[in-house]
C-alpha cells in the first residue's frame, strides 16, 4: 500500500491563495488566461515576443527550487519511480491537449469566469484523479 501523504492545510491554502493571486494578476495586467498548457503551447510555437510566457513558466520551475533552497529540501517525496512519472506526463500532456487545456486553465481561471466547458473539464478532471487514487492504493498498489 502507498503511504499517505502529509496533511499540510496552512502550506497548502498559501500555495493555493498564490495561484489564485498569479492567475487574477495575469489576467489584470496581461488580460490572458493562466492556462500552463496554452502558455507553454505558445512558447513552443514560438508565438511569445515579449518573453512573458517564458518567464511565467521560469517562475513555475524556479519556484519550487527557491522553496528547496531555503528550507533545505523539498517538502514532499513522491513514492514512484522516475519512469512512472514520466508517462504520467506525457499522459497529463496528452489529456491537455484533447481536452484543449488543463487544470490550471480550466479549473482556476475557467471556473473563476464560470465557464459551464471548464466546470466539465474539471469534474472529469476530479473524477479521473479519484479513479486513480483508488486504483493506485486498492487494486494495483
Amino acid at each position: 500500500m502507498l503511504p499517505a501523504t502529509e496533511f499540510t492545510p496552512l502550506p497548502s491554502a498559501l500555495g493555493g491563495a498564490l495561484i489564485g493571486l498569479s492567475a487574477v494578476l495575469l489576467m489584470a495586467l496581461n488580460g490572458r488566461i493562466a492556462g500552463i498548457s496554452g502558455i507553454l503551447g505558445q512558447v513552443l510555437a514560438r508565438r511569445d515576443p515579449g518573453g512573458e510566457r517564458l518567464l511565467f513558466l521560469a517562475g513555475l520551475v524556479l519556484g519550487p527550487l527557491v522553496v528547496a533552497l531555503l528550507t533545505g529540501g523539498i517538502p514532499q517525496h513522491l513514492p514512484t519511480s522516475d519512469l512512472l512519472l514520466a508517462a504520467a506526463g506525457l499522459l497529463v500532456g496528452f489529456g491537455s491537449a484533447l481536452g484543449q487545456g488543463c487544470t490550471s486553465g480550466h479549473g482556476v481561471c475557467g471556473l473563476a469566469r464560470l465557464s459551464p466547458r471548464s466546470l466539465v473539464a474539471t469534474l472529469v478532471f476530479m473524477a479521473v484523479a479519484a479513479l486513480t487514487v483508488f486504483l493506485m492504493r486498492h487494486v494495483g498498489g
